[in-house]
């Protein structure tokens, strides 16, 4: 809840729309690798994602960082690494991955309907 206080009131709007703008091609690619190390369930990463939403970050952004920072954390990645071959938790993050990044583009591409 600290970083959501954080980017809601110090953060400048335009610094977050040039970095997480849902017109930039990279956005998505980046909310997903930043969420991957954070560790939070879904109603702690709900203000972060809140205030990114009102800093102009585009929906399908904030969707990814959400999706990321939920089913990557590496605490989670961790955890699976204990019952899941290698292989597998590989196979299982690229295909997460690939699923997070490609709901995060169709989300940003689509967002005037959704909001």
């Amino acid at each position: 809840m600290a970083i959501g206080s954080f980017i809601h009131n110090l953060l400048p709007q335009n610094l977050v729309e040039s970095v997480l703008g849902a017109d930039l091609w990279y956005s998505v690619l980046l909310a997903c690798v930043v969420g991957i190390p954070m560790y939070a369930d879904t109603f702690a990463a709900i203000p972060v994602a809140l205030a990114l939403l009102e800093k102009g970050a585009g929906l399908g952004t904030v969707l990814s960082f959400l999706m990321s920072v939920t089913a990557l954390s590496l605490p989670s990645l961790v955890m699976l690494s204990k019952v899941m071959s290698p292989r597998l938790l590989a196979a299982f993050v690229i295909t997460l991955s690939l699923g997070i990044i490609l709901i995060g583009y169709i989300f940003n591409a689509f967002a005037y309907i959704f909001i």
